[in-house]
């Protein structure tokens, strides 16, 4: 393995140490100290601003053929995904929100079948069923459960999974057409547009007064190094590793969220997150994992 090689796993072991950390520490903003669209708001702002600074860097135009497509990227990738995702979190348990996201590659293939036509073999069949069971037992474990896990959390996380799924599928042909940060850039930009008339009351109503140095702390990580940092050690690892390799890389985020919350439960003396980790929760988690593993695997040669 080259020096590229190991940077390449470095940068995907930190995006998803990043991922893996944000759903506990996006968890403690809200809604406490600022509301999920007001989050959502401030996210896309200072992401998009950052990748724009980037993307003077590129000269590439945008055929205007293609700006609908970037709009509906903008809508399902960016606005929809995150609205979805953080009112979700803000809702159930880290835990919960971090195995129905390791869903997304099932609801990928499903989309890629749909609209892309691309063919589904009876392995990747077999790894839908399997992640779709885990998915669907945790979402209506929800229900019932105890702790901070909630059904309505868990459905619009799994829905937010399915808008990102989308998002995906419809990005890929101008992933081929344009360079990475040409995309990103115009989705950000539909992004806010989407978001801005759901997110602006949310955010002029937040106390930033009651801010405390850690409080801003963790909005940076959720902005900056969630958003902006992640995006880059993707892209730095996808010259250097096959999107595979990059893909395997979401088995981490559940496990890592599962440390995080138990640190937080039987470390810090956290009672209600202590109630968070169960079997239920191990064995979903095994199923979607498993499922995934299985759409993921690469058919044997004859």
């Amino acid at each position: 393995m080259t020096d590229n090689n190991y940077k390449a796993h470095l940068a995907l072991l930190g995006a998803n140490i990043i991922y893996g950390a944000n759903f506990l520490i996006a968890k403690g903003l809200m809604p406490d100290k600022i509301g999920a669209s007001a989050l959502v708001l401030l996210r896309i702002i200072v992401a998009g601003i950052l990748f724009w600074i980037v993307k003077q860097f590129v000269k590439e135009k945008v055929k205007k053929k293609d700006i609908v497509l970037l709009a509906f990227c903008g809508l399902f990738g960016i606005s929809t995904n995150m609205l979805l995702f953080f009112h979700g979190l803000s809702l159930t348990s880290p835990i919960d929100a971090s195995i129905i996201m390791t869903a997304t590659p099932v609801i990928v293939l499903i989309l890629s079948a749909f609209i892309l036509k691309e063919k589904i073999t009876k392995n990747k069949y077999i790894g839908i069923l399997i992640g779709a069971i885990g998915a669907v037992i945790l979402i209506v474990y929800g229900k019932n459960a105890v702790g901070t896990s909630s059904f309505l959390g868990n459905l619009f996380v799994f829905l937010n999974a399915c808008s990102y799924g989308l998002y995906l599928v419809l990005v890929k042909p101008l992933m081929k057409k344009y360079k990475a940060i040409t995309v990103i850039s115009w989705v950000f930009l539909f992004g806010l547009i989407f978001v801005f008339p759901f997110g602006i009351n949310d955010l002029l109503a937040t106390n930033f007064n009651g801010f405390t140095t850690n409080t801003y702390l963790a909005i940076a990580f959720v902005i900056i190094g969630t958003t902006f940092f992640t995006y880059l050690f993707n892209i730095y690892a996808l010259n250097y590793v096959p999107p595979s390799v990059n893909g395997s890389y979401i088995y981490l985020q559940p496990v890592l969220s599962f440390i995080l919350v138990s640190l937080y439960a039987y470390v810090f003396g956290n009672d209600e997150y202590a109630q968070d980790i169960n079997l239920v929760k191990i064995a979903s988690c095994i199923l979607v994992v498993f499922g995934v593993y299985m759409i993921s695997k690469k058919p044997k040669l004859a």
